[in-house]
């Protein structure tokens, strides 16, 4: 019998968390972020960093005898970006490469029906 889980990918431009949960998404079981596995700031959000803190999410989720997951990846969105940072694609190779077994993959972004004003002011960024 397969035991599943959830893996929750957050991929900004500036970092990139994941976080495995149960299937109600209620009980964490571990996260990681970019942060964690890679020294240098500017690094956090990078596939390097993803495929790192993917490595270490699927030892963890091995341990506790999940074999497969399923994935929701998540950008900034509201106003701010709505695509995900360059660390989501690898994440998922990485967790699929360490032996996870991977159901579904869907794209759970917040998307505004036209509320929250983004920031910049009247007359935007002026660069």
């Amino acid at each position: 019998m397969a035991r599943w889980a959830v893996a929750h990918i957050y991929a900004s431009y500036n970092n990139i968390i994941i976080t495995l949960t149960d299937l109600t998404g209620s009980e964490t079981l571990t996260k990681c972020s970019g942060g964690m596995v890679v020294k240098a700031a500017k690094d956090e959000s990078s596939p390097y960093a993803a495929m790192r803190a993917a490595e270490r999410i699927a030892d963890i989720a091995k341990e506790k005898g999940i074999d497969s997951i399923h994935v929701r990846i998540r950008a900034a969105g509201g106003n701010k970006s709505t695509s995900p940072g360059p660390g989501a694609q690898s994440a998922i190779r990485a967790l699929a490469r360490a032996g996870l077994r991977i159901g579904r993959i869907e794209d759970v972004t917040p998307i505004p029906h036209d509320g929250g004003k983004s920031k910049g002011g009247r007359r935007g960024r002026r660069v």
